[in-house]
Protein backbone atom coordinates (compact mmCIF):
# COMPACT_ATOMS: atom_id res chain seq x y z
CA UNK A 1 0.00 0.00 0.00
CA UNK A 2 0.86 3.20 -0.49
CA UNK A 3 -0.14 6.47 1.46
CA UNK A 4 1.42 9.46 0.96
CA UNK A 5 -1.10 9.83 -1.87
CA UNK A 6 -3.36 13.31 -2.49
CA UNK A 7 -6.21 13.76 -4.23
CA UNK A 8 -7.83 17.61 -4.77
CA UNK A 9 -11.47 17.56 -5.03
CA UNK A 10 -13.21 20.54 -6.21
CA UNK A 11 -16.67 21.08 -7.69
CA UNK A 12 -18.34 24.66 -8.74
CA UNK A 13 -21.83 23.22 -10.07
CA UNK A 14 -24.99 22.37 -8.22
CA UNK A 15 -24.81 21.43 -4.64
CA UNK A 16 -21.05 21.28 -4.51
CA UNK A 17 -20.86 19.90 -1.07
CA UNK A 18 -22.91 16.89 -2.23
CA UNK A 19 -20.48 16.24 -5.25
CA UNK A 20 -17.88 16.30 -2.90
CA UNK A 21 -19.27 13.67 -0.75
CA UNK A 22 -20.16 11.77 -3.18
CA UNK A 23 -16.84 11.14 -4.72
CA UNK A 24 -15.36 10.63 -1.43
CA UNK A 25 -18.06 8.00 -0.79
CA UNK A 26 -17.32 6.21 -4.41
CA UNK A 27 -13.89 6.74 -3.79
CA UNK A 28 -13.71 4.52 -0.49
CA UNK A 29 -16.90 2.29 -1.48
CA UNK A 30 -14.60 0.71 -4.75
CA UNK A 31 -12.48 -1.53 -1.79
CA UNK A 32 -9.28 -0.28 -3.65
CA UNK A 33 -8.47 3.19 -1.77
CA UNK A 34 -8.74 3.48 2.01
CA UNK A 35 -9.24 7.00 3.68
CA UNK A 36 -6.44 8.20 6.32
CA UNK A 37 -7.35 11.80 6.71
CA UNK A 38 -9.80 14.64 5.08
CA UNK A 39 -9.40 18.42 5.15
CA UNK A 40 -11.45 21.10 5.72
CA UNK A 41 -13.22 21.99 2.53
CA UNK A 42 -12.37 25.93 1.42
CA UNK A 43 -14.77 28.15 -0.77
CA UNK A 44 -12.35 29.37 -3.68
CA UNK A 45 -12.71 31.65 -6.63
CA UNK A 46 -12.27 30.09 -10.03
CA UNK A 47 -8.91 29.41 -11.20
CA UNK A 48 -8.46 30.06 -15.02
CA UNK A 49 -11.59 31.44 -15.74
CA UNK A 50 -13.15 34.02 -13.20
CA UNK A 51 -16.86 33.79 -15.22
CA UNK A 52 -17.29 30.47 -13.61
CA UNK A 53 -19.08 29.96 -10.07
CA UNK A 54 -17.23 29.38 -7.36
CA UNK A 55 -15.52 26.23 -5.76
CA UNK A 56 -15.66 23.88 -2.91
CA UNK A 57 -12.40 22.30 -2.81
CA UNK A 58 -10.76 19.97 -0.29
CA UNK A 59 -7.94 17.18 -0.05
CA UNK A 60 -8.08 13.94 0.75
CA UNK A 61 -5.16 11.19 1.87
CA UNK A 62 -5.57 7.81 1.13
CA UNK A 63 -3.77 4.62 1.10
CA UNK A 64 -4.06 2.14 -2.25
CA UNK A 65 -2.23 -0.56 -3.67
CA UNK A 66 -3.00 1.08 -7.52
CA UNK A 67 -0.60 2.33 -9.59
CA UNK A 68 -0.67 5.78 -10.65
CA UNK A 69 -1.66 5.04 -14.37
CA UNK A 70 -4.83 2.81 -12.63
CA UNK A 71 -5.70 5.33 -10.43
CA UNK A 72 -5.96 7.63 -12.49
CA UNK A 73 -8.22 5.49 -14.61
CA UNK A 74 -10.25 5.11 -11.31
CA UNK A 75 -10.88 8.85 -10.62
CA UNK A 76 -11.74 9.47 -14.29
CA UNK A 77 -14.06 6.90 -14.36
CA UNK A 78 -15.50 8.12 -11.17
CA UNK A 79 -15.94 11.94 -12.42
CA UNK A 80 -17.89 10.78 -15.61
CA UNK A 81 -20.52 8.69 -13.16
CA UNK A 82 -20.80 11.25 -11.02
CA UNK A 83 -21.73 13.57 -13.43
CA UNK A 84 -19.00 15.36 -15.20
CA UNK A 85 -19.51 16.62 -18.47
CA UNK A 86 -16.96 16.31 -21.05
CA UNK A 87 -15.49 19.31 -22.71
CA UNK A 88 -13.03 20.51 -24.80
CA UNK A 89 -12.56 23.78 -22.92
CA UNK A 90 -9.48 23.96 -20.01
CA UNK A 91 -12.01 26.10 -17.82
CA UNK A 92 -15.32 24.80 -17.90
CA UNK A 93 -17.74 24.18 -15.24
CA UNK A 94 -17.10 20.84 -13.00
CA UNK A 95 -19.52 18.79 -11.21
CA UNK A 96 -16.46 17.12 -9.64
CA UNK A 97 -12.74 17.51 -10.50
CA UNK A 98 -10.35 15.05 -9.04
CA UNK A 99 -6.85 15.47 -9.52
CA UNK A 100 -4.02 13.40 -8.00
CA UNK A 101 -1.67 16.00 -6.29
CA UNK A 102 1.30 13.69 -4.86
CA UNK A 103 1.60 9.86 -5.00
CA UNK A 104 4.18 9.60 -2.70
CA UNK A 105 7.67 10.58 -3.79
CA UNK A 106 6.77 9.73 -6.98
CA UNK A 107 7.90 11.77 -10.09
CA UNK A 108 5.96 10.53 -13.23
CA UNK A 109 5.68 12.00 -16.05
CA UNK A 110 3.33 10.62 -19.10
CA UNK A 111 1.25 11.89 -21.86
CA UNK A 112 -1.79 12.20 -19.86
CA UNK A 113 -0.72 12.20 -16.42
CA UNK A 114 2.13 14.20 -14.26
CA UNK A 115 2.52 13.58 -10.34
CA UNK A 116 3.11 15.87 -9.13
CA UNK A 117 0.20 18.07 -10.60
CA UNK A 118 2.27 20.79 -12.31
CA UNK A 119 0.17 23.62 -11.03
CA UNK A 120 0.46 22.53 -7.12
CA UNK A 121 3.22 24.46 -6.50
CA UNK A 122 0.41 27.89 -7.75
CA UNK A 123 -2.48 26.94 -6.31
CA UNK A 124 -3.30 27.68 -2.59
CA UNK A 125 -6.67 25.66 -2.58
CA UNK A 126 -4.51 22.61 -2.51
CA UNK A 127 -1.22 23.35 -0.67
CA UNK A 128 -3.30 24.76 2.81
CA UNK A 129 -5.66 21.65 2.84
CA UNK A 130 -2.34 19.30 2.51
CA UNK A 131 -0.61 21.14 4.91
CA UNK A 132 -3.31 21.03 7.39
CA UNK A 133 -4.00 17.07 7.09
CA UNK A 134 0.29 16.26 6.82
CA UNK A 135 2.21 19.28 7.53
CA UNK A 136 5.69 17.39 7.22
CA UNK A 137 5.03 16.42 3.60
CA UNK A 138 7.73 17.18 1.37
CA UNK A 139 7.59 17.74 -2.46
CA UNK A 140 9.96 15.53 -4.23
CA UNK A 141 10.74 17.84 -6.92
CA UNK A 142 11.48 20.77 -4.84
CA UNK A 143 12.45 18.62 -1.75
CA UNK A 144 10.88 21.43 0.58
CA UNK A 145 8.29 20.81 3.20
CA UNK A 146 5.41 22.53 2.08
CA UNK A 147 4.53 23.61 5.44
CA UNK A 148 7.61 25.69 5.04
CA UNK A 149 6.90 27.29 1.71
CA UNK A 150 6.16 30.87 1.80
CA UNK A 151 2.20 30.84 0.50
CA UNK A 152 2.16 34.81 0.60
CA UNK A 153 4.15 34.81 -2.71
CA UNK A 154 0.67 33.14 -4.27
CA UNK A 155 -2.33 34.52 -5.25
CA UNK A 156 -4.66 33.74 -3.02
CA UNK A 157 -8.20 31.90 -4.00
CA UNK A 158 -9.53 30.85 -1.08
CA UNK A 159 -12.39 33.05 -0.15
CA UNK A 160 -12.83 31.25 3.14
CA UNK A 161 -12.86 27.73 4.96
CA UNK A 162 -16.24 26.41 5.54
CA UNK A 163 -17.95 24.48 8.76
CA UNK A 164 -18.53 21.53 5.94
CA UNK A 165 -16.90 17.65 6.88
CA UNK A 166 -16.36 15.53 3.92
CA UNK A 167 -17.27 12.13 6.55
Amino acid sequence: MVSNIFLGLGSNVGDRLSYLKLAVERILKAGNCFLKKSSSIYETRPYGNLELGNFFNAVIQIDTALKPDELFEFVKRLEIEIGRKETKKKWAPREIDIDILFYNQLIYNENYLVIPHPAVLKRDFVLIPIIEISSDFSHPVIRKKLCNLDLNLLESYIINKTDHKLI
